[in-house]
């Protein structure tokens, strides 16, 4: 979720964001924000100076919240606004970002906090574990052939965004083995089959590709 009064710079961040793949909503103020059921986010961009409620003010009701607490949060600041993110970096934000801003760092941003934040956490119930090629489900150990645990784990690392089958075989298969779009399809419907009932959280776009949304 993007948090910002500036609409201008709150919908191009939307757009540009959409276009890397992730699901994104957005929010003209902290109040506003309030509104939506914060918890299912994976992060938040979260302006600081905003009328009424301030991102900090939010940050810290959000901290105080067990269902909202470990929500990523990454403030967006003007140049100077230091006593303001150093309150909010104490408040246990994740990383700011100063305004100005050009978009690849806050793709980079957002990839490296969803990366410290994301890697091997549970999600929905599923935990997988990259050193040990290893998957459970509610406790439960899942076998699973490798290519698709390397499949849930990509997805699971990189929650809300939504990977082309050209990513996934890219990221999955070598480089010189021949794989077809089919291919892909095929791994995503057995893999959902045997992590249900969360097989409903490995979502498709038609006509681009698969994620996962919790």
């Amino acid at each position: 979720m993007v948090v910002d009064d500036e609409e201008t710079l709150r919908e191009g961040l939307c757009a540009y964001l959409e276009q890397e793949g992730y699901a994104v909503d957005t929010a003209c103020s902290a109040e506003n924000a309030l509104e939506y059921d914060i918890a299912c986010y994976d992060l938040l961009l979260l302006d600081i100076m905003m009328d009424k409620m301030s991102g900090t003010e939010l940050a810290a009701k959000l901290k105080e919240n067990p269902s909202t607490a470990d929500i990523p949060i990454i403030f967006l600041t003007a140049k100077d606004q230091d006593d303001d993110m150093v309150a909010g970096l104490q408040l246990g934000a994740d990383d700011y970002i100063v305004k100005p801003f050009s978009i690849k760092n806050v793709i980079a941003r957002i990839e490296a906090v969803l990366r410290r934040t994301s890697g091997n956490k549970k999600q929905n119930g599923i935990v997988c574990d990259r050193p040990t090629l290893t998957c459970t489900i509610d406790g439960k150990a899942v076998k699973l052939p490798r290519k698709e645990f390397e499949i849930l784990a990509l997805f699971l690392e990189n929650p809300g965004r939504i990977f082309t089958r050209e990513e996934v075989m890219h990221k999955v298969w070598p480089e010189d083995v021949v794989v077809f779009d089919r291919t892909v399809d095929v791994h995503i419907t057995k893999l959902r089959n045997k992590i249900a009932p969360y097989g409903k959280h490995i979502i498709s776009r038609s006509g681009y590709g698969y994620g996962w949304q919790n």
